[in-house]
């Protein structure tokens, strides 16, 4: 079926935009940052400016938000109860919060205590997190050979653990929660925003009030005055610090939006643009009070992501949506589709290699920035058509 034959099931704007953004942060992971322009790569915490580094992440947590009104009416659709589809959101969040921790201590493995070697460690890893988290095919007669290999994958997580160690003799530790990662971000913007969903039954205008009331939040985060809740951070920190949720919760008010079918396409356009230079607008006006920071999660940095990728979607709404053309973009549109999977797979190649020592990454140097860049923009691009493979072979993850 093609993309075209596709539109009537789904906005493929969404999925086409999904994927870019996918591609940018793969980019973007993979620049050698001694070689490359500096408005490429992240800027440092406490200068108040960005580059592009500094709105991919934000510009994939918008589009989660946009995704999820259309995954919750999908389960309605096939009968789950509101109460089941809690218990689905509730699991979700706890894979991507547990996937993320394990992702963030493999820098921390002492291979001398644990008795393996990092890269292998690593590379088991995400072999056992597909094995768990496979989106098996259905409705065949392998049905014991996929419960077999899911078996299999909860072994390895539980031998990886037990094995990990990190620190040093007489200071050994085990598994540490520092932040909770790219993917547990994710996950507590997920969170707040679906559960906002699902309770609130999908009203545009409750959901709007709530992503004011976080970036609110986010304010009086900045300002100190949600100390008193400094107890409740190292779990709950995400949230009460109001910055993520405000940025998911931006693209759930615009997938609810979308779902609208009373709006024409051409005015839904011109809302989202317009909402986008609102946003804009108020991000630099809080410029005045707080720098535009990504590592201190400010609500200026936030709003200005937010009017980025608005802007951005308004134009790929109108390009794919309103003038149908969608040939360019079915690299971006499968990506999209499977987005765990394309984050997640290229860092198995990554331990690969570093395991092995393979010369792969011979773009990696500061004598020629055009090579460096062009070399990242060919390996995010080979990362997409590598996940896009895995999927013709039945493996992709699904929470």
């Amino acid at each position: 079926m093609s993309l075209t034959q596709q539109k009537v099931q789904r906005i493929l704007s969404i999925d086409i935009m999904r994927g870019l953004t996918l591609f940018l942060m793969l980019f973007v992971n993979d620049l050698y940052e001694p070689g490359v322009p500096k408005w490429l790569l992240h800027t440092e915490g406490s200068v108040d400016g960005m580059g592009l580094a500094d709105w991919v992440f934000p510009g994939f947590l918008f589009m989660v938000g946009m995704s999820i009104p259309y995954a919750i009416s999908s389960r309605k659709k096939r009968g789950d109860a509101d109460l089941a589809i809690f218990g689905h959101i509730l699991i979700r969040t706890i894979s991507l919060l547990f996937i993320g921790i394990l992702m963030l201590n493999t820098d921390r493995l002492n291979e001398d205590l644990s008795g393996i070697d990092r890269n292998l460690w690593s590379v088991l890893l995400y072999v056992s997190i597909f094995l768990v988290w496979n989106a098996y095919p259905e409705n065949t007669n392998r049905k014991h050979l996929f419960t077999g290999l899911k078996v299999l994958g909860i072994l390895g997580l539980g031998i990886l653990i037990a094995v990990f160690k990190a620190g040093k003799p007489g200071h050994i530790s085990w598994l540490k929660i520092e932040w909770w990662g790219i993917l547990g971000l994710i996950g507590w913007g997920y969170f707040a925003a679906a559960t906002a969903c699902l309770f609130l039954k999908s009203r545009l205008w409750p959901v709007a009030a709530l992503w004011i009331f976080f970036i609110g939040l986010n304010i009086c985060s900045q300002l100190g005055l949600m100390d008193w809740l400094d107890f409740f951070n190292p779990v709950f920190g995400v949230i009460i610090d109001g910055n993520v949720p405000s940025i998911v919760l931006a693209g759930l008010t615009v997938g609810l939006l979308l779902s609208a079918r009373s709006l024409k396409n051409g005015k839904t356009a011109v809302i989202i643009a317009v909402l986008g230079f609102l946003c804009l607008a108020a991000g630099f006006f809080l410029r005045n009070w707080f720098i535009l920071s990504k590592i201190y999660g400010t609500p200026s940095w936030a709003l200005v992501c937010n009017g980025i990728s608005l802007l951005s979607y308004a134009l790929m709404f109108f390009i794919v949506d309103i003038k149908n053309k969608v040939k360019w973009a079915a690299m971006f549109a499968a990506a999209g589709k499977n987005s765990l999977t394309t984050y997640l797979a290229p860092d198995v190649i990554y331990f690969i290699v570093w395991g092995t020592g393979l010369p792969i990454f011979i773009y990696k140097q500061d004598a020629n920035a055009l090579f460096a860049v062009f070399g990242s923009l060919c390996w995010a691009a080979a990362m997409i058509g590598f996940s896009i493979l895995l999927s013709r072979i039945s493996i992709r993850l699904k929470l």
